[in-house]
């Protein structure tokens, strides 16, 4: 079986995996990190989402030998010595989740925006969140959750 380098939350990490085998099961199975969820694997849905290289991307469909090279940071990634990030803390706040399903990716998807945008508008916002799916209901507070981080800035 084929052996791929991955750097994964600051580590690289060695992998052995079949050259088809999506990220997502590679980050679950072989590493461990449960954090991010399998949801439709179809890349329809969000909840697969990690950083890759400070870009949200969706890690169900594509194959974890595509990822060599690059800086993957999961959701466990996000917290530092024991302290969640300041947009898992907005999250927790707000109430930004019921069953949690969706909330790695969403966090991931707000994370990579205001890495990029610091300020983002309403509009930025909701078109990062476009692809992340919640069947709780959770929208609003999760929206609540992001622009409590804007108007914290």
């Amino acid at each position: 079986m084929p052996e791929y380098m991955l750097t994964v939350n600051g580590q690289t990490r060695r992998v052995d995996c079949g050259p088809d085998t999506p990220l997502i099961h590679v980050l679950r199975n072989n590493l461990g990190l449960k954090g991010t969820k399998l949801g439709c694997g179809l890349e329809q849905c969000g909840a697969c989402a990690v950083l890759v290289d400070g870009e949200a991307r969706l890690t169900c469909v594509t194959s974890a030998s595509n990822f060599e090279d690059r800086e993957i940071v999961t959701i466990e990634g996000l917290a530092r010595n024991g302290t969640v990030s300041r947009v898992q803390q907005a999250f927790i706040d707000e109430a930004a989740a019921q069953c949690g399903y969706c909330t790695p990716g969403m966090i991931i998807a707000i994370t990579a925006l205001l890495d990029w945008t610091p300020r983002p508008t309403r509009a930025q916002i909701l078109d990062a969140l476009t692809g992340h799916l919640c069947r709780c209901g959770s929208h609003a507070r999760i929206l609540a959750a992001t622009q409590r981080l804007v108007r914290e800035d």
